[in-house]
């Protein structure tokens, strides 16, 4: 996916994960599939309607899989369809379609054991010939798909029989299983070859009724679903409301069961309703301030370091998050990583300095435009507006632009030079980087090209060796920090807030939102 095309700046956002696997658990993995509430003493319940209100959902919303923008679409078509690997409420890469995998030393062959008896919505029986189609729908110069980015290294996907895929890999990746969990890599019915993703069919606990992009989405559940203990409510009616305010009246007024993305200045008052409960994910998400490397203004990295130098963290965590969250250091590996470079000195705001890279850039004051909107995280307009009045001491002029929630992804994220965003939490460093920083990379937000950077990507990928592995992280984090076009002040909790008339196990997923894109599968009727 070229950066310069600009379907690929339209399609969707991130679904980044909390890494708590170790390599062995991720190769050679034959365990099979457990349902998640297995084992409870809190039993789910069949039937009944769940109704969810949803930020994220663009009129630009379809049944492609590569082009899936937001949480919407996420959630909607993460309860139609299965991937090869699922993770697990533990953070695990687990088998789903797959029944299990093993690669060779170099790690650069995979096989993947498909199940058996897998039936799509049109009865048509999972081959593998479908699962080589699903994956290279997404791959070739033509693909536009988000996904693209992090299969790179696919040098082939052939079938194996009926009952097994190998993927060959340009260079060995330790965490194929966990690139092979994404959501856009849904596995699809095939048809003359090509993934039929048209037809909107999937194997997964619900079939679509109706759809409407940008408005609604209606589910029933799959008869045939092949999971056991899953899909328990007979339907699901998905709602887009992108605006806070809205979701919240909507829960609490009773029409809808659960929304995602509370806005923070309502938690309290929603924690002390006594038919509503909280759900908060540590460490979810990331808040961006993306510059664009490639273009003026901010081709002058003197600019960026006095753009990073010039913002608060600790008033917004305060301020904006309320406590929700945790400080960022402009990279985009989270506290829990394993990776994590804790050698890195926290960047501090200091106007000074701020002011030293605005002379180093020769320039005394600097005005710029920052596109914000609450699409992006709750409470991204006000981080904005707080940004704004904390750069004015260093000399910088910031104009904060309100943009509309509804298309900001499509008409203004990677668009204008500066804007409010944000990615998942990512479950390995290697798929962060991939799909947000890597040259060429259909997320790559900030456009950034830096070859020492990629080189890196390149060999810690397949880099079986813990320490060297960790070597070359550690250094990536630094020159994210210090070289990149993200400013990244704040790690964010993911708040939902659901009634109790709907329930779950007690255990959600320590990744993304609403129970890690899964509840319409995962949770029941109370």
């Amino acid at each position: 996916m070229g950066h310069n095309n600009n379907d690929a700046k339209t399609l969707s956002r991130r679904n980044f994960l909390k890494y708590s696997a170790t390599t062995a658990a991720i190769g050679a993995s034959s365990g099979l599939w457990l349902p998640a509430c297995a084992q409870t003493a809190n039993q789910p319940k069949k039937g009944g309607l769940l109704r969810l209100g949803l930020a994220g959902a663009n009129i630009t919303d379809s049944y492609d899989p590569g082009r899936w923008l937001d949480s919407f679409a996420f959630v909607a078509f993460s309860s139609v369809h299965n991937s090869l690997v699922e993770i697990d409420q533990e953070g695990l890469a687990v088998p789903e379609l797959a029944e299990s995998w093993e690669h060779s030393i170099d790690v650069k062959t995979w096989t993947f054991k498909l199940r058996q008896g897998v039936v799509f919505h049109n009865g048509k029986t999972m081959t593998a010939d479908d699962v080589v189609a699903s994956i290279e729908h997404h791959l070739g110069e033509q693909s536009t798909s988000a996904a693209k980015s992090v299969l790179g290294d696919i040098a082939s996907v052939r079938a194996k029989g009926k009952d097994a895929v190998v993927i060959e890999l340009h260079r060995g990746n330790v965490d194929l299983p966990y690139v092979m969990a994404d959501y856009h890599l849904a596995i699809i019915p095939s048809k003359e070859g090509l993934a039929d993703w048209r037809s909107g069919i999937g194997a997964g606990g619900y079939q679509i009724q109706s759809f409407e992009p940008g408005v609604r989405m209606h589910l029933v559940r799959n008869a045939n679903y092949w999971k056991q203990g899953r899909a328990h409510f007979a339907e699901a009616q998905l709602l887009g409301i992108n605006e806070p305010a809205a979701r919240v009246n909507a829960l609490v007024s009773g029409a809808v069961d659960a929304i995602n993305r509370v806005d923070l200045k309502t938690v309290a008052l929603l924690e002390r309703n006594p038919d509503l409960k909280i759900e908060e994910t540590i460490g979810a998400q990331h808040c961006t301030f993306p510059m664009l490397c490639d273009r003026e203004p901010f081709k002058d990295i003197n600019l960026r370091l006095a753009m990073k130098h010039a913002i608060d963290r600790k008033a917004l965590l305060a301020t904006v998050l309320r406590g929700h969250g945790q400080i960022g250091n402009d990279h985009p590996i989270q506290a829990s990583n394993r990776f994590i470079n804790n050698d890195l000195p926290q960047r501090p705001y200091d106007a000074d300095k701020a002011r030293f890279y605005l002379k180093q850039a020769g320039i005394e004051r600097f005005n710029i435009k920052l596109h914000a909107s609450d699409a992006a995280y709750a409470g991204a307009v006000d981080a904005a507006v707080l940004f704004k009045e904390q750069a004015r001491a260093a000399g910088i002029e910031i104009e904060v632009v309100r943009e509309p929630n509804d298309g900001f992804f499509s008409n203004v994220w990677m668009k204008q030079p500066l804007c409010t965003s944000y990615f998942y939490s990512s479950l390995t460093a290697d798929r962060m980087f991939s799909i947000g920083y890597a040259q060429g990379a259909g997320w790559n937000e900030t456009y950034w090209a830096h070859p020492r950077f990629n080189q890196l990507l390149q060999a810690a990928r397949g880099e079986t060796n813990e320490a060297l592995r960790r070597e070359m992280y550690h250094e990536m984090q630094q020159l994210c920090r210090d070289e990149g076009g993200a400013i990244i002040p704040l790690f964010t909790n993911s708040i939902a807030a659901r009634s109790k008339r709907v329930t779950h196990s007690g255990k959600t997923a320590p990744w993304g939102e609403m129970d890690g894109l899964r509840l319409v599968e995962r949770w029941w009727q109370a």
